[in-house]
């Protein structure tokens, strides 16, 4: 075992000096510079995000508020008959949890009403898999792009 390191520590120093008996001289090649950004660019960058994220969440709030107003004749008619426990179909258990809450029939009744709707547009769900289809493709071609500048600023000569 010996004999093969030494062997192959001879081999990586006779390379070592032929390269410099050749006159090939290693040259340092600069860094990758990336481009800067200015401090309001970063700025505009960090507002501009937070105000994306806030809008997707809201987005669905607010268009729910536009599209169903509130039915004041329902409004009216519970408030003239205080719903019970039974009649919204909690058994003792479920009022026992409610009461724990801190919540009366009159106020979970609120909460067990409003259902949500888990029914799927086709459309929109077509829309919202189109962007994200487009903008993985689209980062990855602005990555290949970058990249392929960064490898040939590194390696070609």
């Amino acid at each position: 075992m010996g004999s093969i390191s030494g062997i192959l520590m001879l081999d990586n120093a006779s390379r070592q000096s032929s390269n410099n008996l050749c006159g090939r001289v290693p040259m340092p090649k600069p860094g990758y510079q990336p481009p800067e950004q200015g401090h309001m660019g970063m700025v505009f960058d960090a507002l501009l995000v937070l105000v994306l994220v806030f809008v997707s969440l809201s987005a669905p709030l607010w268009l729910a508020n536009m599209r169903a107003p509130p039915d004041a004749g329902a409004a009216t008619e519970r408030a003239s008959s205080p719903p019970t426990w039974e009649a919204l179909g909690q058994n003792a258990t479920m009022a026992t949890q409610w009461e724990k809450l801190g919540k009366d029939p009159v106020a979970a009744a609120a909460i067990i009403n409003k259902r949500f709707d888990y029914s799927v547009n086709p459309l929109t769900l077509g829309i919202s898999v189109a962007l994200l289809v487009i903008y993985h493709f689209g980062i990855l071609r602005l990555s290949e792009r970058e990249y392929r500048e960064v490898i040939a600023e590194k390696f070609d000569e």
